[in-house]
């Protein structure tokens, strides 16, 4: 079930977030150094010389896609284009940001557009992390915000934290065997209609239970678990040691 904060988050991305977060003229931003952003339209902004600015130019963004939404240049199959033939129509890219666009760039596409789906992802991540944290995990874990892991690897390492603690966290479904492991968990951003069932060996239920305030709640998963089942909960974090 997708978060529908996700998708207010999305519309105000597009005014606040993408205006306001997406400057780094402060430069104290890790994603400044980290990543030289194509800009948005029109040519490169003059340097202190009065030469242009070697930032690579990208078409006009209108609105940032919803967190759900797939990246196609992420996915497109077909030939791709070499590493060492990636260039910007004008400027250059960072090292970084040439390792984000290696196998990812389809023959023919422009690879501006395909890092500005990289940056998209980040400034997603960065908005929703200051909204609330754990939304913003959550939507890693339920794969509302694809690309997330290779984004902020090569994009925004600032957000690696939310990364890691997503590997161990829990969308709505049923899980079973291996993926189980055991710990204390936290839904982040359940709906007024959560519930949870954890069984063990036999189909013997160990524990389940149901929210129907929208607010966070904490279960145990033990290591007698067999299976765990979560609906309309969004996503479980780990809450502490929990793998």
């Amino acid at each position: 079930m997708r978060n529908p904060f996700l998708a207010c988050a999305a519309v105000v991305l597009t005014a606040a977030a993408l205006a306001a977060c997406g400057s780094s003229a402060d430069g104290n931003d890790p994603e400044a150094a980290g990543a030289q952003r194509p800009a948005a339209s029109g040519p490169a902004a003059p340097g202190p010389s009065g030469t242009p600015a070697t930032e690579p130019t990208t078409p006009p963004t209108e609105e940032p896609s919803a967190p759900g939404a797939s990246a196609p240049a992420a996915t497109a199959e077909g030939p791709k284009t070499p590493v060492d033939e990636i260039t910007p129509a004008t400027g250059t890219f960072t090292k970084k940001q040439k390792e984000y666009l290696k196998d990812r760039v389809p023959k023919g596409m422009d690879p501006a557009a395909v890092l500005q789906t990289g940056q998209e992802t980040c400034d997603k991540l960065r908005y929703l992390v200051k909204a609330d944290r754990d939304t913003a995990v959550g939507a890693i874990v339920t794969g509302e915000i694809p690309d997330a892991k290779d984004a902020v690897a090569g994009l925004c390492t600032q957000h690696q934290a939310l990364v890691d603690e997503a590997a161990y966290g829990y969308p709505d479904g049923k899980h079973a065997g291996k993926k189980l492991r055991p710990g204390v968990y936290r839904s982040a951003s359940p709906t007024t209609d959560c519930s949870w069932q954890i069984e063990g060996a036999g189909g013997k239920e160990l524990a389940s239970g149901a929210s129907d305030t929208g607010k966070s709640r904490k279960i145990t998963i033990p290591d007698s678990a067999v299976t765990f089942t979560s609906t309309g909960c969004y996503a479980w974090l780990p809450e502490g040691a929990a793998g």
